[in-house]
C-alpha cells in the first residue's frame, strides 16, 4: 500500500495561507486522478483542489474552515486497488462531524479595537448555505442578520455567498467603506487613538477608523517587503503613440463584431513588452541569493484593480507564443475573471515581469513598487494630445501628436540604469513605430 500526500497548493505569490471552505470526499471514498478533492478559498481565488492520483482517501489532515498554510500536507491518499482494508471511520464519529459547527477563523493580526467593537452574536448553526470565515467575519462585523445574509444572492460556485456578494450588498446600502468605519467621537482634550494600530488619528473632529481587510494586509505585507527587498530605481520615458491610437480606433468595431472582444491598449503595450525582453533578456530575471536567475519563458503579469478596491496580477503564461489577437483574448479573459473572484490558483503565479495601467485612473505617470519576485514593472500612463515637434524630410513642424508616459521601476541589484533606461526606451520604440496598416 502506498500513501500520497495531498499538500496545499500555492495560490500567488503574495498568497502564504488559504481556507478549507469544503470536503467533497470522505474518508474512505474513492476519488480518481484530476477529480475534486476538496474546495479552497482566499481573498484572492475561489478554487477546487484536484486529487494528484487515483486511489482512497485514507486521512483529512484539516476541517472545514482551518485555515493552512500552502505546501501543507492536507490529506493522505492510498493507491491501493483494494478498498476492503481501508480503516473508515465510524459512522456515529461521522455523523458527530456533520454536527460540528464549522471552526471560527480569527486573523491573529486582529486588533483590540475590532474585537471589542465588533460583538455581534451572530450564530451560523442553523445557516441554511456555507459561508467561508472570511464572509462570517464580514458579516458580524457589520451586524447583518443571518435570514438577511441569506437573501443576498451568491455569485460563488453553487451560488455560495462571496465577499464580493457580500459588499456589493453593503455598498447598495449606501456604505461608505468596505468595512463598517468605527466613530471615534473626539473629546475636548485632543487625544490620540491606540486601540488599533492601523487606525487614522486627528487632534480635531473626528477619527474615523477602517480595519484592513485581510487582502489589503497581504498587498501591504507584499509591498513593504519589496521595499526591503529591493532598491527601486524608477527611469521614464515619453512616447508618440498616435499610430497605434490612430489603429485602433479604426479597427476596434470591426475586431468587436469579427471576434466578440473589445480590444484595448492594454494587449497592445503588452506585445511591445515582450519583445523588449526578447531584446534585453536580463530584465526577465529573479534574484535568488547571491544568483541572478534568468527566465526563458516570458510570463506577463496584469495588474487589475478589483471591485472592492484591492489589486490582483494574473499572469498570461507564455506571452511571446501569441499573437496580438491571442493577447487580447487573454486579457479581457483574466480581467473578467479576476474581478468575479473566477480566477485559478496557477493564473496568479509565475510571473516573470508585470505591467501596470495607471493611465487607466487619468495618471500620466507613477513609480510602482516591484512585484516580487520579479526585478522590474512597467508602467503605463494616460495618452493624451500634446502639441509636438514633428521631423519631416522638408524639416520640423509642430503637430497634435498623442502622448503618453512609461515609467519602469527595477531591482538595482541586478538592473542597473544603462539596462533599465534601455529597456524602457526600447517598448518605447516598439510603440512609436507601430504599423497603422497591420492586420489582427
Amino acid at each position: 500500500m502506498s500513501q500520497i500526500n495531498v499538500v496545499m497548493p500555492k495560490m500567488g505569490e503574495s498568497v502564504m495561507e488559504a481556507t478549507i471552505t469544503k470536503w467533497l470526499k470522505n474518508e474512505g471514498d474513492r476519488i480518481e486522478e484530476d477529480e475534486a478533492l476538496l474546495e479552497i478559498a482566499t481573498d484572492k481565488v475561489d478554487t477546487e483542489v484536484p486529487s494528484t492520483t487515483a486511489g482512497i482517501l485514507t486521512k483529512k489532515l484539516f476541517k472545514e474552515g482551518d485555515v493552512v498554510k500552502i505546501d501543507t500536507i492536507i490529506a493522505q491518499i492510498s493507491t491501493s486497488n483494494g478498498s476492503a482494508e481501508i480503516n473508515t471511520p465510524k459512522k456515529e464519529l461521522i455523523q458527530e462531524q456533520k454536527k460540528e459547527p464549522l471552526q471560527e477563523v480569527v486573523n491573529v493580526a486582529t486588533t483590540t479595537a475590532l474585537k471589542t467593537e465588533h460583538t455581534s452574536s451572530l450564530s451560523f448553526d442553523n445557516a441554511k448555505k456555507f459561508y467561508s470565515p472570511l464572509v462570517k467575519n464580514i458579516a458580524k462585523q457589520e451586524n447583518i442578520a443571518l435570514e438577511t445574509l441569506e437573501t443576498i444572492k451568491g455569485s460563488g460556485k453553487e451560488g455560495r455567498v462571496t465577499k464580493e456578494d457580500v459588499l456589493s450588498f453593503l455598498s447598495q446600502k449606501n456604505s461608505t467603506a468596505e468595512l463598517k468605519p468605527i466613530q471615534v467621537k473626539q473629546e475636548s482634550k485632543p487625544e490620540i487613538q491606540t486601540t488599533n494600530t492601523n487606525a487614522k488619528s486627528s487632534v480635531s473632529g473626528d477619527v474615523e477608523i477602517i480595519e484592513m481587510d485581510r487582502m489589503r494586509k497581504l498587498i501591504a505585507d507584499h509591498m513593504v517587503m519589496s521595499k526591503h527587498v529591493s532598491p527601486h530605481v524608477t527611469s521614464f520615458v515619453e512616447a508618440d503613440v498616435t499610430n497605434l491610437v490612430l489603429w485602433r480606433e479604426k479597427v476596434k468595431k470591426q475586431f468587436e463584431k469579427r471576434e466578440n472582444e473589445k480590444i484595448t491598449f492594454t494587449p497592445i503595450f503588452i506585445e511591445a513588452v515582450v519583445k523588449a525582453i526578447k531584446d534585453l533578456p536580463r530584465i526577465n530575471v529573479s534574484v535568488d541569493g547571491n544568483k541572478i536567475i534568468i527566465k526563458k519563458f516570458i510570463n506577463i503579469g496584469m495588474a487589475t484593480a478589483l471591485p472592492s478596491g484591492n489589486l490582483i496580477v494574473p499572469v498570461i503564461k507564455n506571452a511571446d507564443q501569441l499573437n496580438l489577437l491571442g493577447i487580447t483574448k487573454k486579457v479581457n479573459d483574466l480581467a473578467n475573471r479576476a474581478r468575479n473572484s473566477q480566477l485559478k490558483p496557477d493564473e496568479v503565479t509565475d510571473g516573470t515581469f508585470t505591467i501596470t495601467n495607471v493611465g487607466s485612473f487619468g495618471n500620466v505617470m507613477g513609480t510602482p513598487i516591484i512585484n516580487q519576485p520579479q526585478a522590474a514593472i512597467l508602467a503605463v500612463g494616460a495618452i493624451r494630445k500634446k502639441p509636438a515637434v514633428i521631423e519631416t524630410p522638408q524639416g520640423d513642424t509642430i503637430g497634435i501628436r498623442h502622448m503618453m508616459f512609461l515609467s519602469l521601476s527595477y531591482d538595482h541589484r541586478v538592473v542597473d540604469g544603462s539596462l533599465g533606461g534601455s529597456f524602457v526606451r526600447k517598448v518605447a520604440d516598439y510603440l512609436e513605430s507601430f504599423d497603422i496598416n497591420r492586420e489582427f
